[in-house]
């Protein structure tokens, strides 16, 4: 399955029996991203969560605040 990263474009290949190739065929809305990119990102989140500024919203107020 060929599949293109939405952040940098690139085209890559997944083998189709994995299980992200089968989540991506069957659930549209969900997006691939490359390794490079999900590294970067992850890299970058965890230097804003080092400063104290960075607050995840998707999580209840209690569990916030033992960050």
């Amino acid at each position: 399955m060929r599949v293109k990263c939405v952040i940098c474009d690139s085209i890559n290949e997944l083998d189709d029996d994995l299980p992200l190739a089968k989540k991506l065929r069957n659930r549209p809305i969900h997006t691939y991203m490359c390794t490079e990119c999900h590294g970067r990102i992850s890299v970058n989140t965890e230097s804003r969560l080092a400063t104290g500024n960075f607050r995840f919203f998707r999580t209840s107020s209690p569990i916030d605040e033992e960050f």
